[in-house]
């Protein structure tokens, strides 16, 4: 009785965090205001059809990094940025370990941690750690990390935590989903680890929150 009372505060906290996300047309004001210009570098864990990277591109002329594991929709981003040597497609996600996991299709909801509907089939894609990354590719800083990778964000957060990889994360947007085994209490974990090294600038239950890294 109280885990399915705590699980409807939960839906109608949600709900309510929706409603206030769109009413200030949180995609295009909280999601890409930040203090970023043609030095900065972005990375987009979980680009699909590449909307954010283009839009946070487009305002800042940055170099942008986006991870997307899909080969269909690694496809689509090829061929959008075709010709921009600023916006760099890599054909596997981010995550907490380097595997070669099976992904359920089903549009920008596609994942590899959810069970579900399989109408849409799967495909097997390439998850690379992040900390495999930074150290294949020598990079030492990132302004901006938006992460949205249908519920492997806890793995791939918990694994930067235990490398030690978040002082270099400028600005951390992410959201959660609620669909994980423990979503809550893991996202409260996290979030409690995340207060160390950054500062919450906003939060929609949910939906996307983002933690600044705190200067010395």
């Amino acid at each position: 009785m109280i885990e399915a009372f705590k699980d409807w505060l939960g839906r109608k906290r949600f709900r309510r965090a929706i409603r206030r996300w769109f009413s200030l047309e949180g995609d295009e004001t909280l999601r890409l205001d930040y203090p970023l210009d043609s030095s900065s570098v972005v990375f987009d864990v979980g680009g699909y059809e590449g909307d954010f990277a283009a839009a946070i591109h487009e305002r800042y002329g940055c170099t942008v990094h986006v991870f997307e594991p899909v080969e269909a929709f690694f496809e689509i981003l090829r061929k959008r940025f075709v010709g921009n040597d600023r916006v760099i497609i890599h054909p596997f996600g981010l995550g907490g370990r380097t595997e070669t996991v099976t992904m359920n299709l089903e549009a920008n909801s596609s994942s590899h941690v959810k069970d579900g509907d399989t109408s849409d089939g799967t495909t097997k894609a390439e998850i690379v750690s992040f900390s495999d990354f930074i150290q294949r590719e020598v990079i030492q800083k990132v302004d901006l990390m938006k992460v949205n990778i249908e519920g492997a964000e806890f793995d791939l957060l918990d694994h930067m935590l235990e490398k030690g990889c978040m002082p270099m994360i400028g600005n951390l947007q992410v959201q959660f989903h609620r669909f994980v085994p423990d979503a809550p209490s893991r996202r409260r974990t996290l979030r409690s680890s995340l207060k160390l090294t950054h500062e919450l600038t906003y939060e929609f239950y949910f939906v996307w929150e983002n933690w600044r890294l705190i200067k010395a």
